[in-house]
């Protein structure tokens, strides 16, 4: 199926798309400053680039929009019904890379947490905050 958008407009709406500095993102670092952590963001010489890296902790936190990393499970991972199959090599190969990714940062001693989107609605966020709180309490 062809896409229902001419590729200037396909353009547009893609480049409005945030990789860094989401809501979600946002909020995490929010609270996380407001419980005492310091933090790095978007280290580039990291593999993957984490969203927060947390030196002291030796840990990396990625905060995962569902329908880019293929959220199992989730609604808001949905495929959309136009070039369908673009879209499952486009997930598909960031699912691998998130794999090698965390295989490369756990080979360097790092730890890992990962917060999904839907995980940030407002009725699941005070359970996602004390989840990350009782991980980084674990780890340190």
């Amino acid at each position: 199926m062809a896409d229902v958008h001419s590729k200037e407009t396909r353009s547009y709406n893609m480049s409005r798309i945030r990789s860094k500095d989401t809501k979600p993102e946002l909020l995490v670092r929010k609270f996380l400053h407001k419980n005492g952590f310091r933090y790095r963001l978007h280290v580039k010489d990291m593999p993957g680039k984490p969203d927060i890296v947390l030196p002291k902790y030796k840990t990396v936190i990625f905060i995962h929009g569902c329908f880019w990393h293929g959220h199992e499970g989730c609604k808001k991972a949905a495929l959309p019904e136009t070039r369908r199959e673009w879209w499952e090599t486009k997930i598909n190969y960031n699912n691998k890379n998130d794999v090698n990714v965390e295989a490369l940062l756990k080979a360097a001693g790092w730890n890992i947490i990962t917060i999904w989107q839907c995980d940030m609605k407002k009725s699941l966020l005070e359970n996602t905050f004390n989840n990350l709180l009782e991980n980084l309490r674990q780890i340190s």
